[in-house]
């Protein structure tokens, strides 16, 4: 981006992502599509748009070591974890779990659900004060590879086509209205590092260590992340129709208030007549 000065942050969560665009003290971000398209209907503002994909796939449903969970069914009167409310596990969760006739307490089922960060599902796991987590990489690796979970199900078998859209390149309208040449550099650069990630897998995954090392203060293996890694696609193609069907579910789950929703405006077209024109 030349001279502009970049200031970048990290925050726990999809819907805290979506607070920090809409209170300005962020104008571009990378985030699931649950809690964008939330927040894009809820605000009735037309606030914020997607710019592009940038993964598909990469969350799993994860049971413990010795359970005999291998159905649906068999989650009745369980206890199930998932990021934080609102968030794209959250929903898929919920989803998935009305699908087949069940819901959480809260809502006068059986399924108990913890909305909590990524460590402290972790931490409950490894208790075994959890039966089951839906998570997102690396997470759901470390919970098969350091504490014996079992995988019983990639999100995306559940999905058409098994392809689904699980971080959006976003930004602020304000801001791509104001600064169109600088997002259509950063779009530009995001899909120079999407292809640079496909030809460089290694490189990408020894960069990912020392990052989640220095964030963290942990340091994952290299089999964990490239576990983690093989489970995700790096696309900056956003899978319109996955984000359609996120927006059905959060509807179906109430997520997106009583008046109806409308996405007809959700993406940022960068030549106002000509789409964007996403990669693989």
């Amino acid at each position: 981006l030349g001279d502009t000065a970049i200031k970048t942050r990290i925050v726990d969560s999809g819907p805290e992502v979506v607070e920090a665009l809409f209170t300005k003290s962020a104008d571009l971000a990378y985030l699931g599509p649950a809690p964008f398209v939330i927040g894009y209907v809820k605000s009735k503002s037309d606030d914020i748009k997607i710019l592009a994909g940038a993964t598909s796939g990469g969350a799993s449903f994860v049971i413990q070591k010795d359970s005999t969970i291998s159905t649906a069914a068999d989650l009745d009167r369980k206890k199930i974890a998932a990021p934080f409310i609102g968030n794209t596990q959250d929903v898929s969760l919920r989803h998935y779990l009305e699908q087949n006739n069940l819901k959480s307490l809260e809502k006068g089922g059986t399924v108990t659900i913890y909305n909590i960060a990524n460590p402290e599902i972790y931490t409950l796991f490894a208790k075994g004060d959890i039966d089951a987590a839906w998570v997102p990489e690396p997470t759901a690796t470390m919970l098969v590879e350091q504490l014996g979970g079992k995988r019983l199900f990639k999100e995306e078998d559940t999905w058409p086509d098994k392809k689904f859209v699980s971080v959006l390149l976003v930004g602020r309208t304000e801001f791509l209205e104001k600064h169109p040449d600088l997002a259509a550099k950063w779009i530009d650069a995001h899909t120079n590092t999407v292809n640079w990630i496909k030809e460089n897998p290694d490189k990408t995954e020894s960069i990912f260590i020392d990052f989640y090392k220095k964030h963290t203060g942990k340091k994952l293996s290299k089999d964990i992340v490239h576990g983690a890694f093989s489970n995700i696609m790096i696309t900056s193609d956003p899978i319109p129709n996955s984000i359609s069907m996120f927006a059905e579910r959060a509807n179906e789950l109430g997520y997106l208030g009583r008046s109806g929703y409308n996405l007809d405006h959700i993406y940022y077209n960068r030549n106002e007549t000509k789409a964007i024109s996403w990669q693989n």
